[in-house]
Formats: structure tokens, C-alpha cells, sequence
């Protein structure tokens, strides 16, 4: 096959550069300006200048600093203790007790971040003290907390689905839309899991928490209220059709000052580094998606991707089968990488497969963004993982195996998807969208 010589270039190029501990946009761009000079006669620098210029300049890539400036403000916030304090009286009494704060409270931050990492960093700094004070099972506390924290990269607004979007030129609030229902599904199953296996071991003996009344626990769910009111009006603006999601990711970020400032955790030092700090992840996500760019282009002048899709093509899979090929594929790719770049990187190749099988583009969105929430808890890159180890201390085998059950329910959400696909596509399917979302 005369395609071999490029791919073996390519990857043998780009593992070379990423194991030499280059940045993952570098790398994309390496290999992309490697790949123009042996396999085309195009200028490489004149394409670099005006591929990179065209992938970053896109008005709807602008929601996506807004979105992480969002989660760095909340971040710096009281937010951590208020759901812990707000959510703890009405989820001691479920089996499992208050295991389940990890997970609605990475719910609810999910709702408001986009961030894997700032879900994690931001639930379990509070529930983690808590939790072992009261005696619940280390591995559960990890796990769940592990897993939980992942829906940041699935509930809206999920900067993974902003990428996925931009690189498919698909709407970025039908992706919104279509990441609800399955992350709170996802969500219902870690909770589902957390009771049986509560119910079922004998380990689990946590101090009982006092029996409160009715307003005691709405008096000290009243910190939440807020957070409530900037989720719905994130969220709910898009879903009525009042606001894109660059419109919407502004509404958010004024939002979050606001309640920073009503807290007093609003400072100027606190301003300039939730400012700093979403310009540092805006910027490596957008050198990623300049260097995806850059790669695609390169990989188009030798026609690998339309090669790879027509040989694909000729093994005659079924949709089903081509789903678990995939589905392999990304969990191997991202025990090395991690989810956004594991997204770009594949897009030029993986995209054509998906539209030659009919498969719709919102729901393909979701189902990669569930395999890729797998990569944050598969070592040996698993990010969640290194940021519970910082929290936590404990070995990497040990948080690994913690967390395992929660990597085995994502891949029965692979399923669930596969089975009911209306999981994901009717709430795009039945939304009034505004121009340019």
C-alpha cells in the first residue's frame, strides 16, 4: 500500500517529538511542516501562516476563553464549601450517603466549568477532609471522585465539545444541548453504582450523620441558589434561543464576577489570576488547534485521510463494528494523550469515516467525549489521576484501581448511547437556535 511510507513518517515524527517532551501543538505543527516539505510542493511556511491564521480566527472558538475565564472565577470562590454544605443534608439519607456529594457536586461545577481539572480540584478539596472525617471507604471517595469529575468534559459548557465542534464545523449550542441528557444519565449510573455497592459491602460503616429538618436543610442549600440562577441562565439561554454560545459565555463570565464579588472573593489579585489562568488554557488549546489544522492540511495533500477512509470502507464494517473500533482505538490513544488533543489530532482522518457511515455528527461528539473521559482516568497520562495523587498522596496503582469501575460504567455508557441514540440528539433535534451558534 503506498500509503505506508507517509503514515510510518508521521508517526514515527510525532511520537519522536512528543517523547522529547515538546508541547502537543508543537508537535502537531512539526509534523505537519515535515510532512508538506517530503510529500507536497506547496510552500509549507505560506500554508502554516494562512491554516493556523484561519483555525484560530473563528468567531465561535471566542466562547471558548470565555467559558474557562467562568470556571477560574467560580473557581476562586467559596463555591467548594457552599455545595458541600448545601447538598451533604439532602443526600445523607441515599445509600451511600455522602459519597454522592462527589458526584452531584461535580455535576453541578461541571455545569459552570468545562474543566475535567477545575471539577476535580474544585469538589474535592472540600469533600475529601469531609468524607474521611466521617469515615466513608478511601476507595470510593477516590473513585467517584475520579469518575464524577470527568462530566466536566461532557455537561455544557464543555470546552472538549467546543473543540469538537470548531474542528467538525459543527454548531457548538446543538453539541451544548446534546451533552445534557446523556451527563446527567452518566452521572445517574455513578450514583446508581455508589448505592448497590453501598448496599452490598460489609466496609461500609460511615458516622451517621444527625437527622435535620426540612428548613434547616433549606437554609443552608440558600448559597446555592445563585449558582443555580447562572447555570439556568447559561444554559437555559442557549437551549431558548436568546443566545449563541459566545453570547452566552459572556453572560456567564459577568455572572461569575458577580457572585465572586457578593461572596468577597473578588479581589484584585484573585481577577488577575483567574484572568491569567484562562489565558494559559485558551492558549495551549488554541496552539493545538492551530497545529491540528496545520496537520490536516498537510495529511490532505497526500491523501491519507480519504486512503485510510476508503480501506476502512472496503472491510465492510458495520456501524456497530466501526463504533467498537473506535471505541478501542481512543482509549489506547488516550492512556498517552489527553482528551482535546486526542480530538484534533484524529478529526482529519476519523471525520470522513463517520460521514461516509451516515453516523450524525452531534451524537458522534458525545460518544467521543465519553471515550475520551476515560482518558483522564486510564494511566499512565491520565490527568485526573496525577491531580488526585497531588491531593490525595496516594500511589498511582492504588487511585488507578479506584477508579476503575468508574472507567467500566463509561463504557456501558458507550452502550447506552449506542442503544438509544435519542439520548443525545432530541434535545438538538427540538431547539429554537439563534444565527451563529
Amino acid at each position: 500500500m503506498e500509503q505506508l511510507a507517509p503514515i510510518a513518517i508521521f508517526l514515527f515524527v510525532l511520537f519522536l517529538l512528543l517523547g522529547s517532551g515538546v508541547w502537543v501543538g508543537l508537535a502537531l505543527v512539526g509534523v505537519a511542516w515535515v510532512g508538506m516539505e517530503l510529500f507536497t510542493t506547496r510552500p509549507a511556511g505560506d500554508s502554516m501562516i494562512t491554516v493556523m491564521w484561519r483555525s484560530t480566527s473563528s468567531w465561535t472558538l471566542t466562547a471558548l476563553p470565555l467559558f474557562i475565564w467562568m470556571g477560574e472565577i467560580l473557581y476562586r470562590t467559596r463555591l467548594s464549601e457552599d455545595m458541600f454544605r448545601g447538598l451533604s443534608p439532602w443526600l445523607a439519607r441515599l445509600p451511600g450517603g455522602l459519597v454522592h456529594t462527589n458526584i452531584v457536586g461535580c455535576t453541578v461545577f461541571a455545569a459552570v466549568s468545562g474543566s475535567s481539572a477545575a471539577t476535580l480540584t474544585t469538589v474535592g478539596k472540600m469533600s475529601i477532609p469531609e468524607l474521611r472525617k466521617r469515615n466513608y471507604p478511601e476507595p470510593m471517595v477516590i473513585g467517584t471522585l475520579a469518575g464524577a469529575a470527568t462530566l466536566g468534559l461532557m455537561i455544557p459548557p464543555s470546552l472538549a465539545l467546543i473543540v469538537y465542534g470548531v474542528t467538525v464545523n459543527e454548531s457548538i449550542t446543538k453539541l451544548f444541548m446534546a451533552g445534557v441528557f446523556p451527563g446527567l444519565v452518566l452521572a445517574g449510573m455513578f450514583m446508581a453504582y455508589v448505592a448497590i455497592r453501598a448496599s452490598l459491602s460489609r466496609n461500609f460503616n460511615p458516622t451517621a450523620e444527625p437527622r435535620t429538618s426540612f428548613l434547616w436543610k433549606v437554609r443552608n442549600s440558600r448559597s446555592l441558589i445563585p449558582v443555580v440562577i447562572l447555570i439556568l441562565v447559561v444554559i437555559g439561554s442557549m437551549y431558548l434561543g436568546y443566545a449563541t454560545a459566545t453570547e452566552a459565555a459572556a453572560f456567564g463570565v459577568i455572572g461569575a464576577l458577580i457572585l465572586a464579588a457578593t461572596q468577597g472573593t473578588l479581589t484584585w489579585q484573585t481577577f488577575l489570576e483567574s484572568l491569567l489562568g484562562a489565558t494559559r488554557t485558551s492558549a495551549m488549546i488554541a496552539l493545538i488547534l492551530a497545529g491540528a489544522a496545520f496537520l490536516s492540511l498537510s495529511m490532505g495533500f497526500t491523501g491519507l485521510p480519504r486512503a485510510l477512509a476508503g480501506f476502512i470502507d472496503g472491510l465492510d464494517l458495520t456501524t456497530f463494528q466501526l463504533l467498537m473500533a473506535l471505541l478501542v482505538f481512543y482509549i489506547i490513544l488516550g492512556m498517552f494523550l489527553d482528551g482535546i488533543s486526542s480530538v484534533v489530532l484524529t478529526m482529519a482522518i476519523v471525520e470522513p469515516m463517520i460521514r461516509q457511515a451516515g453516523i450524525d455528527m452531534i451524537w458522534f461528539g458525545i460518544f467521543i467525549v465519553v471515550v475520551i473521559e476515560m482518558a483522564q482516568i486510564t494511566p499512565p497520562i491520565g490527568f485526573n489521576l496525577f491531580v488526585l495523587q497531588g491531593m490525595t498522596k496516594h500511589e498511582m496503582t492504588y487511585i488507578s484501581k479506584a477508579a476503575f469501575p468508574m472507567f467500566m460504567i463509561m463504557v456501558l455508557m458507550v452502550f447506552v448511547l449506542i442503544a438509544f441514540p435519542e439520548i443525545a440528539t432530541w434535545l438538538p433535534e427540538n431547539i429554537r437556535q439563534r444565527p451563529g451558534g
